[in-house]
């Protein structure tokens, strides 16, 4: 009953230090990858968005289709016919009539404007402007992408199949991001904390259940972050280079880490399970991030262990993952062979050489590496102290 609630405590803890219950992750409507392509078609930098602010600019509207033209011919009535090349300051003229204006799907060509479109009109839409109304019907009706600028909010919608993504401005992307960045330093931060402690229990042997979880935990936690950064950085296009700059040299190697956990304890083995089971953790909610007992069904483990309690013994695919110049294929062989780190940490020279694909040399890089780690894991531990 104690260990219970202890746990319990410490998921409270984690959800506050993490942020669960403030950050509406699963609400982003960019981690649909049709969506993130359109989005990256009218991010600022591009041809497209530059015609688009001028529109805005000069306060007028727009309904631009993006797709082949020829598929699109069936929803055409009048219009001029172009074949033009694209360019931004003669689509922000042509953005003066009122009909609709057809670029190919390179965004090379200006094929058609003032065109009125004639989209199925039993196709369900909650638009209550024409434009925006005609703009969806013709995205879900077709797969193009539309792009509806509003004259009177000066606003810009993109629709590409059932999605539907309103632009912020750029400075209010900006804002957010750099907030989301700061939080992903102390991700990155609280994740290297129990890295470190992890790391000195498995070379220790004594790694019990809760250690790994805490660690799969925080290490998903900012995968996830990272990847809402990410999505950012595409909407902000040329903007966001500075902020993508920083958003590489704070994830580092996580998303390598949390994978090399997953095959380390997953109870059968580093194979195909280990694998479903990553794939399981992403398609985790964000709630349920904090059910232990969750993590431990898709590491292969029953529900109901005493995560305090249960030991646990690294393979070692982590740990040889660090070691400097050491291939994945060379790491899966010596793990494959030995068993456990704890075999790999006490094989001789003899042991290591004995594996294929090792040799002598490698086989001396990698008990000088595994030294070199423990020292550096213990300098670690006293610099956190």
């Amino acid at each position: 009953m104690a260990n219970e609630s202890r746990e319990i405590r410490r998921h409270d803890r984690l959800s506050d230090e993490l942020g669960f219950t403030r950050t509406p992750y699963e609400d982003d409507p960019r981690r649909d990858l049709h969506l993130l392509a359109a989005i990256e078609k009218v991010a600022p930098g591009t041809p497209l968005r530059q015609a688009v602010d001028d529109v805005i600019r000069s306060h007028e509207g727009a309904l631009i289709v993006i797709g082949d033209p020829q598929e699109l011919a069936f929803l055409y009535s009048g219009g001029l016919k172009l074949d033009a090349p694209f360019r931004p300051q003669l689509l922000y003229e042509l953005a003066k009539m009122d009909g609709a204006i057809v670029v190919d799907t390179a965004v090379k060509k200006l094929a058609w404007a003032n065109v009125q479109l004639m989209p199925d009109s039993t196709i369900p839409s909650d638009e209550t402007g024409t434009r925006h109304r005609t703009a969806e019907r013709v995205a879900k009706q077709t797969g193009a992408l539309v792009v509806s600028v509003s004259q009177q909010r000066e606003t810009v919608t993109i629709f590409v199949g059932q999605a539907r993504y309103q632009l912020d401005p750029v400075a209010d992307v900006l804002a957010k991001t750099n907030q989301a960045l700061a939080t992903l330093d102390t991700y990155r931060q609280r994740l290297e904390q129990v890295l470190t402690r992890l790391t000195a229990l498995e070379f220790q042997n004594t790694v019990v259940l809760d250690d790994v979880l805490v660690t799969l935990q925080r290490a998903e936690m900012t995968s996830r972050m990272a990847e809402r950064i990410e999505r950012d950085c595409i909407e902000l296009g040329g903007e966001g280079r500075l902020i993508r700059l920083q958003l590489e040299e704070l994830v580092g190697n996580v998303p390598a880490e949390r994978d090399a956990i997953v095959r380390d304890y997953h109870a059968a083995g580093a194979g195909p399970e280990a694998t479903i089971a990553l794939e399981g953790l992403r398609a985790l909610r964000y709630q349920e991030l904090l059910d232990f007992d969750r993590l431990g069904e898709l590491l292969g483990l029953s529900r109901g262990l005493n995560a305090l309690d249960h030991a646990m013994q690294p393979r070692g695919y982590r740990v040889l993952s660090n070691v400097p110049r050491l291939p994945e294929s060379v790491v899966r062989k010596v793990v494959a062979d030995l068993g456990s780190l704890d075999a790999i940490v006490r094989a001789s020279q003899r042991d290591l050489e004995a594996v294929e694909g090792v040799g002598a040399v490698r086989a001396r890089e990698i008990r000088e590496g595994l030294r070199r780690l423990q020292e550096h894991n213990l300098v670690d531990r006293y610099l956190q102290l």
